[in-house]
């Protein structure tokens, strides 16, 4: 009899088991999110990263959760994404926070400064060096938390109708470049224009500005831009390792379930690994191909890179001493620099270099 009964117990303990689980899952909110991106869709590495985010909390909240994604101009502008998340408009945003620099150059820091951090050094900063919740503290002004969702690796330095090969052919120069590195090239007599990835192109082709960076070569590739200016000049030392956000509207975020916050958060820190992963794949393929299209490769100059470096970091002086946020976080990013570099100096790049200088042997 006790056996029946403890069998009865067991049988009924293990039905109620197996309907918790459904009523649970069913208790779950459905949640559908606009997500507005700063790229183009023919970029697969730069907007795939959203996508990425989207498909990981989709799968990992079995469809409850669901972010729909836009590219650049479907909703808003490219260079508007953080309006539309401040507002409301949308409730999240992927761009490069270095677009909003004439908001406050303190945005800059959150993707990338010239001559500052490469890739690895960014991500130590923000997940371990006190940098993400710097940045924090200025993205609740504007209504927003952020998350790093994709780095592209340092960068190549842009496309060039004509050789720079001197300080003195920079003057006049009006060169297509995002973020705090205008405010730098200014101060050599280039004119820089901001534009939107998706408008690079028939700017370049008019004759409105006369060179353009954007990423590096998979991505300048699918741009066209080997097409119109032949000079594809590196390194791009404004971006030794330029961080993307995803934008979360504040009041969106604090009205998600805790859960679906994890998952998004992580989704955010996939999408990070992810895109500089591709990449390196996949650059150094588009880079072969480039070249045999007729691209000609050359570096920037001792010249232009010390004036450059010089301009700087006089303009960093200048920005701290008129910006009390800018220079807060100036004091607190520039030890963590020093200390990394000099971590770098003793291991990591004593390896890169020799294997690298093996490999250009071997070659």
């Amino acid at each position: 009899m006790q056996r029946r009964t403890f069998l009865k117990s067991a049988t009924l303990g293990l039905a109620g088991a197996a309907v918790a689980s459904p009523a649970i899952a069913q208790s779950a909110p459905e949640i559908r999110w606009r997500l507005a991106s700063s790229f183009p869709k023919s970029l697969d590495t730069i907007f795939g990263a959203a996508e990425i985010i989207a498909k990981r909390v989709e799968a990992a909240t079995d469809g409850k959760f669901q972010i729909r994604v836009f590219a650049g101009g479907e909703i808003v502008p490219g260079l508007q994404v953080l309006d539309a998340v401040q507002q409301g408009t949308v409730e999240c945003g992927h761009t490069a926070s270095y677009y909003y620099v004439g908001k406050d150059p303190t945005f800059a820091f959150d993707t990338a400064i010239p001559f500052g951090l490469n890739a690895r050094q960014q991500n130590a900063w923000m997940y371990h060096g006190g940098g993400l919740a710097l940045m924090r503290e200025l993205f609740k002004d504007y209504n927003i938390v952020q998350f790093p969702a994709g780095n592209t690796g340092a960068q190549m330095g842009g496309w060039f109708r004509k050789e720079i090969k001197t300080t003195e052919d920079l003057k006049g120069l009006k060169f297509r470049i995002g973020g705090f590195a205008g405010k730098v090239l200014t101060k050599l007599g280039v004119v820089p224009q901001q534009i939107a990835g998706g408008d690079i192109y028939p700017a370049l082709e008019k004759g409105t500005i006369d060179a353009a960076e954007w990423v590096g070569p998979y991505d300048d590739e699918k741009l066209g831009f080997y097409k119109i200016a032949k000079n594809y000049y590196y390194p791009g030392w404004w971006e030794g390792g330029p961080q993307l956000s995803l934008y979360v509207n504040l009041a969106a975020w604090e009205a998600l379930p805790k859960a679906y916050r994890a998952v998004l958060e992580s989704a955010c820190a996939e999408a990070n690994i992810w895109m500089p992963a591709k990449y390196d794949a996949q650059n150094m393929p588009a880079l072969r191909r480039l070249v045999a299209e007729g691209a000609q490769l050359r570096p920037f100059s001792k010249e232009i890179m010390e004036a450059c470096y010089a301009a700087a970091l006089a303009l960093y002086d200048e920005t701290a001493a008129a910006n009390p946020r800018f220079k807060r976080v100036y004091e607190a990013w520039k030890p963590f620099r020093d200390d990394v570099n000099l971590w770098f100096r003793v291991a990591e790049n004593t390896f890169d270099n020799f294997v690298l200088a093996k490999s250009a042997h071997k070659g």
